[in-house]
């Protein structure tokens, strides 16, 4: 892996090399035989355009002379043998100088070839040495990597020896404490903690005595008690919290008869009063219309009305 990184980085190395030397005679180029001055738009943008414009009228040739003019007249064509000297010369100096770039597209192109064949065979070259000294080196490491895995396993088998010698030793010295020791004799007093007397180391504790397990039946008994007495309490009073539900309950009965009670009462009130107020107003109705008016109303009328 270490090889294969080691030839990624030359060859990638390599890549960039060309590139830059590639992007280096492309500027060149550029800068030689593309520049501003040569561009067929940059009589658009020249700076000094104003000072090489032409002025009005050079000769009488000038083709911005027009026909209003009367600068000169269509069908002369005087200037023939010139323009067709000057547009020969010109085609020739675009074809020369058309070649002139060839050739020295060519000569960067061959350069920039053997500059890249160069570079690659002392890549190689390099490459090719560095995968002999890793060879080398491999070699060597397997070497010292036999020579230390076998002094490792020379000290490992007298270390696995000396091991189990010491835990062969160290074997019989626990099966004589634990013979000789307290806990297969069940010694009471081994439990005892030195935090204090409530406390017992628990690998050690062979049980309670008749004065703990007689303390602990006591407090289990007053606990028992207790919980009834509990439960004793919590019934009375939720038989409590019952009976003055209850109490409510009956009292809001109560309260909603009296209140219907009332309502009929209202509603029976009310009812007689609109039969009475009705009975009223039929008797009005047909006194109005049962009197009807004399000349005693109409006198009454008149003078009133004076």
């Amino acid at each position: 892996m270490k090889q294969n990184d080691k030839i990624i980085c030359m060859l990638e190395e390599r890549q960039k090399q060309d590139i830059k030397n590639l992007n280096k005679a492309l500027t060149e180029f550029q800068q030689n035989f593309q520049k501003p001055e040569t561009r067929r738009e940059f009589d658009l943008s020249d700076p000094q355009s104003l000072k090489k414009d032409t002025p009005a009228r050079l000769s009488d040739s000038d083709p911005r002379c027009t026909v209003s003019g009367l600068q000169k007249l269509l069908g002369e064509d005087l200037n023939h043998d010139q323009r067709v000297k000057f547009q020969k010369e010109q085609s020739r100096e675009w074809s020369l100088q058309q070649q002139r770039d060839w050739k020295n597209a060519l000569a960067d192109q061959k350069f920039a070839e053997d500059l890249h064949d160069k570079n690659r065979i002392d890549l190689d070259q390099k490459a090719m040495e560095l995968q002999r000294k890793e060879v080398e080196t491999r070699q060597a490491v397997c070497a010292a990597t036999k020579d230390f895995n076998r002094t490792q396993a020379a000290e490992f088998t007298e270390r696995k020896m000396l091991e189990k010698r010491q835990e062969e030793e160290d074997n019989v010295a626990e099966i004589s404490n634990i013979l000789r020791g307290d806990l297969l004799s069940e010694n009471p007093e081994q439990a005892a903690s030195s935090f204090g007397r409530h406390r017992v180391i628990t690998d050690r504790w062979k049980g309670m005595n008749q004065d703990q397990l007689m303390a602990i039946r006591y407090t289990q008994q007053q606990q028992v008690l207790e919980k009834l007495r509990l439960q004793e309490e919590e019934r009375q009073r939720n038989a409590e919290w019952d009976r003055q539900h209850i109490q409510a309950a009956r009292a809001q009965l109560l309260f909603e008869r009296h209140q219907q009670r009332l309502n009929r009462e209202l509603r029976r009130t009310l009812d007689n009063t609109n039969a009475q107020l009705s009975q009223e107003k039929i008797y009005l109705q047909e006194e109005v219309y049962s009197n009807f008016p004399t000349g005693q109303y109409f006198t009454q009328f008149n003078t009133t009305s004076r």
